[in-house]
């Protein structure tokens, strides 16, 4: 969900950090804002629809009740990122305000969730007493989850935006990257590019173990041969690891590498080299979070290996609209919150009989948010379209374009 801390050092071996119906396409809003503090206790009802007095900042005039929840206070990692969401939430109003085009069908009331699960449920709660059609959020896998088990029992849906697909369930939606997602169309493109046979590495992580999680599966649906599957916990595990492929890179008997975990990449890049193992002789393979990761993109080895991304077309056309409305930069996770509440304020969803019908939810073309194309599956999980990146001198750029 959020990432991990960056690696220290560039040549260090660093291993601290073990530990289709389309709905729209989303157009530059213009910019109000959430500030810590502000805006909350008890808000005017909305009009005459009847719905209980709500609690927390409103964005929006329309009749249908959305609860946002995220974290707003609390850990100041967290609160960074649930403010920047926030931010863009209120610029997707702002925008549905603005055009002649769209209704103005929901008010989204936006809930502090603290960094606690116990918070989320909190909110979830508050939010369905007071009628909220839908839940947004909240961010971090066990508060989805919270927040889903209060909303099971009231009858209503969540689009939640943790990406670990262990909290999803059919009800409850995950609105981000999944790693189902992303490792298959990485390998993919690789099997495409004539790749044979393939290994990976994995640190003993939470990380880690899904990432193997969804490695094994998808080589399994793509009929891939998997060689070889490593996992390691320390420096001295990792060099093992490494000794042990060796000879089998050298020969061509693995000619795919599957290195997902960001802060050890560019270790890894250093062992592969000390080992005699050719630059470019093996196609490396990383994960979404490499990206924009300026260790990978300064460690010549690396340069050439793969990894997915989201199209980032769309933040950098919501970026300078809000930086003109609440200053610096959106975090990476805004465009998140900007297609959900786009999405949710969709006629075809917010005034349906029920609203947020779970046949209009899981639509098989999907919908075409700010990251792209994306699709939510009957199980909750979601698909994204995402591009290929190759990892360039000082940076990465793309090859393949956005693909489901």
């Amino acid at each position: 969900m959020i990432s991990r801390d960056r690696q220290r050092k560039a040549r260090a071996l660093s291993w601290a950090g073990l530990g289709a119906a389309t709905l729209m396409v989303l157009a530059a809003c213009s910019p109000s804002g959430f500030m810590p503090g502000s805006g909350f206790g008890p808000s005017a009802d909305i009009g005459e629809n009847g719905l209980p007095l709500a609690t927390g900042q409103t964005f929006g005039k329309g009749p249908v009740r959305v609860a946002l929840l995220l974290p707003l206070t609390g850990d100041p990692g967290l609160s960074t990122v649930g403010i920047s969401m926030a931010n863009a939430s209120q610029l997707a109003i702002d925008f549905i305000e603005k055009s002649d085009t769209i209704a103005d069908n929901i008010t989204v009331v936006l809930k502090d969730t603290g960094p606690t699960a116990a918070g989320a449920a909190k909110a979830a709660s508050q939010a369905v007493q007071e009628g909220a059609s839908i839940i947004l959020g909240p961010l971090k896998a066990d508060q989805v989850s919270a927040a889903g088990s209060v909303a099971r029992t009231a009858g209503i849906s969540v689009i939640g935006f943790s990406n670990n697909s262990g909290v999803a369930a059919p009800g409850v939606y995950l609105l981000n990257v999944l790693p189902e997602s992303e490792v298959r169309r990485s390998l993919g493109f690789a099997k495409g590019q004539g790749r044979k046979a393939f290994a990976a590495i994995f640190p003993a992580t939470d990380f880690g173990r899904i990432q193997e999680g969804a490695f094994r599966q998808a080589t399994a649906d793509l009929g891939l041969n998997a060689r070889a599957v490593y996992n390691f916990a320390s420096e001295a595990e990792a060099r093992t690891v490494i000794q042990q492929l060796a000879p089998q890179l050298q020969a061509g008997q693995i000619d795919a590498l599957f290195i997902p975990d960001r802060a050890t990449a560019p270790s890894f890049g250093v062992l592969l080299e000390e080992a005699g193992v050719p630059m470019g002789k093996v196609q490396l393979i990383g994960s979404a979070d490499w990206n924009g990761d300026p260790k990978i993109a300064s460690t010549p080895y690396l340069v050439g290996a793969i990894y997915p991304a989201v199209d980032d077309a769309g933040y950098q056309a919501l970026a300078p609209e809000y930086a003109a409305r609440f200053g610096g930069q959106p975090h990476p996770l805004a465009t998140i919150a900007y297609t959900a509440t786009i999405l949710a304020n969709a006629s075809t969803l917010s005034m349906s009989t029920p609203k947020y019908d779970r046949t209009q939810l899981t639509l098989p073309g999907g919908f075409n948010g700010r990251d792209g194309v994306f699709r939510f599956l009957s199980d909750g999980r979601s698909e994204y379209a995402l591009v290929i990146k190759s990892v360039t001198i000082g940076g990465a750029s793309v090859i393949d374009g956005s693909k489901l």
